[in-house]
């Protein structure tokens, strides 16, 4: 086995020094930079609210590689309700807080690789502990992605999705 990290593109036949394990939206894909004027939004690497009204937080779903100790992640934002989203932010830099029950929340990130549509998914975010994004698990339905969480992927899938997300189609 070579100690080369990186990948043949498939489409376009160079070779990459590096082949990423993950990938991360910036925002859920409501946000606006419309939003950032407004004294009722907020967007920062971990959280986001949108009006006073439309709660969200970044997780990451996670992906076993087979064969791999790794794991590929994609960085998503999930939506949460008032009360479990005020409950996630009073516990957000408290020691043990990995030991709270799962939040549920509806994906709102599209990931254009999967078919059908990824945003609204059903999820349940596990708080890990402080300085960890939340775990986000899938509902295990026959989505793509649901199923790629639960049977994992291999790494001719992980170059896959490099090759497609460097040379994305219009």
């Amino acid at each position: 086995m070579s100690d080369d990290l990186g990948f043949t593109c498939s489409c376009c036949g160079e070779h990459h020094a590096e082949l990423p394990m993950s990938y991360s939206a910036p925002a859920p894909d409501v946000w606006s930079p419309d939003f950032e004027a407004d004294p009722e939004s907020l967007l920062s690497s971990d959280r986001c609210v949108i009006q006073g009204r439309f709660f969200f937080v970044k997780g990451l779903i996670e992906i076993p590689v087979v064969g791999r100790e790794e794991v590929f992640s994609w960085g998503v934002w999930i939506s949460l309700n008032k009360v479990n989203f005020a409950h996630a932010v009073e516990m957000w830099d408290t020691e043990g807080r990995e030991a709270e029950a799962p939040y549920f929340g509806w994906l709102c990130t599209e990931l254009s690789l999967y078919s059908p549509a990824t945003t609204n998914l059903k999820t349940n975010a596990h708080t890990r502990a402080v300085g960890r994004r939340p775990f986000i698990e899938l509902e295990p339905t026959d989505h793509p992605l649901a199923v790629e969480q639960r049977a994992g992927i291999t790494m001719d899938r992980v170059r896959e999705i490099a090759s497609t997300l460097r040379h994305p189609t219009p």
